[in-house]
């Protein structure tokens, strides 16, 4: 099995496939890589390697003296975050992404994943089941630098051959790993606050509905697109993938339903103006229908995993 380096490991999804990926391919075999000194203790069953994306120099010598053959790069600035910092989030989101892309046109790595998002659509996209296909017209850095970041993964494939293959992640939701700044996240601070406090002030309001996948689902969808055959992968910009869609008062509700005494007020702020320009569902029929995708969690599954594993 050839090296696979996980780049961007200590965040949100990093985290949980690095675990994923190492549990399939053995320990040794997956190098987690991130900014911090150390890595976190769940991530000191196997190699670590403190990297920025942003030091060309170094991401390329470690992945051609190692022999990496297949990258994920997940380094990124998320949606609320880099509203504060644009310039540094379009500089980290792209730079970070021609590295990799160039190492694969060389030659040096095989395979690359890289995750787009939901933030690619606008207020201009169709807001329900928005289709794989259609019009994109991001308002936030973020968007800005998927939908861009989407344009050259597919030209790389298309011109010099580079295997890479993306997803457009709507708002996970995991108990093992905390969000990292993005607009979703009040998804999974729901669940600690309702655990410790009883209540929860949302940054979004009450009828806010967004398409939102937990965790699992989003990792094993991740893997599944990586080991499907070449030919199956019809689409090198990035993938529509649908879990579930909900509003705060409807994830409010299922909350209740397990734990009545909860209670939730809105305080809807910046975040509010982001998610009105994202859709309310997704469109994922042309991954169910390339490479096998299908969720399987639900909204009322998803909370209820969340409820019994939330500290």
């Amino acid at each position: 099995m050839s090296k696979i380096l996980v780049l961007g490991s200590c965040g949100q999804i990093g985290t949980e496939l690095v675990l994923a990926l190492r549990s399939k391919y053995g320990n040794q075999t997956v190098v987690a890589a991130d900014l911090r000194e150390e890595c976190p203790a769940i991530l000191q069953n196997g190699p670590y390697i403190q990297l920025d994306a942003l030091q060309k120099e170094n991401v390329r010598s470690f992945i051609i003296e190692q022999e990496i053959k297949e990258v994920y790069l997940l380094a990124a600035l998320l949606s609320a975050t880099a509203e504060k910092n644009p310039d540094f989030a379009w500089k980290l989101n792209m730079e970070g992404l021609f590295t990799i892309l160039d190492l694969a046109k060389e030659g040096h790595l095989k395979k690359i994943f890289w995750p787009s998002s939901i933030a690619v659509f606008g207020p201009t996209t169709p807001a329900d089941q928005t289709p794989q296909h259609t019009v994109m017209e991001p308002t936030t850095v973020y968007g800005i630098s998927k939908q861009a970041g989407e344009r050259w993964c597919e030209y790389y494939h298309n011109k010099f051959g580079v295997d890479v293959r993306s997803i457009r992640y709507p708002g996970l939701i995991s108990y093992k790993s905390l969000p990292g700044g993005g607009t979703t996240d009040y998804a999974v601070d729901i669940f600690y606050k309702a655990k410790a406090e009883g209540k929860f002030t949302c940054f979004l309001s009450a009828e806010t509905k967004l398409p939102m996948m937990f965790m699992d689902d989003a990792i094993r969808g991740t893997i599944e697109l990586m080991e499907a055959p070449s030919e199956q992968i019809k689409i090198r910009s990035a993938y529509n993938l649908a879990g579930c869609s909900f509003t705060p008062a409807e994830l409010a509700s299922e909350i209740q339903a397990l734990q009545p005494d909860f209670k939730i007020a809105y305080e809807p702020d910046f975040r509010q103006a982001i998610a009105d320009s994202w859709p309310n569902s997704i469109d994922d029929s042309h991954a169910a229908n390339d490479w096998g995708w299908k969720a399987q969690f639900d909204t009322k599954a998803m909370v209820k995993v969340m409820m019994e594993n939330v500290e």
